[in-house]
């Protein structure tokens, strides 16, 4: 049986809502200088976790587009968009995961699992995106080489010598930090805030 057009509408709503609180929280963000000298932890993941767990798979693929839109629309791009990509290709590969195991396992244990599969999923996509879309961007950018990313990383930690010990001391700690914190928010207030949003569109 369908859904009353109603419910369908107010569930685009929901997601649009939760899109652009995704984006105003993508502005706010902080570094960690030591990890790495180019990213910025945010919390952006929160209502796109939040939101897929309530709407679905369907309903998180709808909030994470309508952030990078608005991310594009109203800040524009630094990186001729291959930061945009980067970061909804990292988005999908965090919140989808987690979202499709949560419907398995619709369970406070079950959540958490997701969070722990989409985030080890996250881990990998950052890696092969800084690896083969960020930093060659950059390179061909400013002229740069390989030799001078790593350099600047090794300024800030003094593990990093190469692209491997970068990697391994930079891009992947970095990334860990970011999903352990949006999945901890997420369990923290998920409960809270489920009411009230399933409230809405049901």
């Amino acid at each position: 049986m369908s859904k009353p057009r109603s419910t369908n509408v107010r569930r685009m709503t929901m997601a649009a809502m939760m899109g652009t609180m995704a984006f105003v929280l993508l502005s706010i963000n902080f570094s960690i200088p030591i990890l790495s000298p180019f990213a910025e932890i945010d919390l952006a993941n929160l209502p796109e976790l939040i939101g897929g767990f309530i709407l679905g798979p369907i309903g998180a693929i709808q909030i994470i587009v309508v952030k990078i839109v608005l991310k594009c629309l109203l800040i524009g791009s630094e990186s001729m968009y291959t930061g945009e990509i980067q970061n909804l290709l990292l988005s999908l590969a965090f919140v989808l995961p987690a979202v499709l195991y949560y419907r398995k396992d619709h369970t406070k244990r079950g959540a958490i699992i997701g969070l722990v599969i989409g985030a080890l999923c996250k881990i990998v996509v950052g890696v092969f995106t800084n690896l083969y879309l960020i930093f060659p961007f950059y390179i061909k950018l400013y002229g740069m080489d390989w030799q001078a990313i790593v350099d600047m990383c090794s300024a800030v930690n003094p593990w990093i010598s190469s692209v491997p010990t970068m990697v391994a001391f930079s891009v992947v700690p970095f990334n860990i930090v970011s999903c352990a914190l949006n999945a901890f928010v997420t369990v923290l207030i998920y409960k809270r805030l489920s009411g009230p949003i399933k409230h809405f569109i049901q």
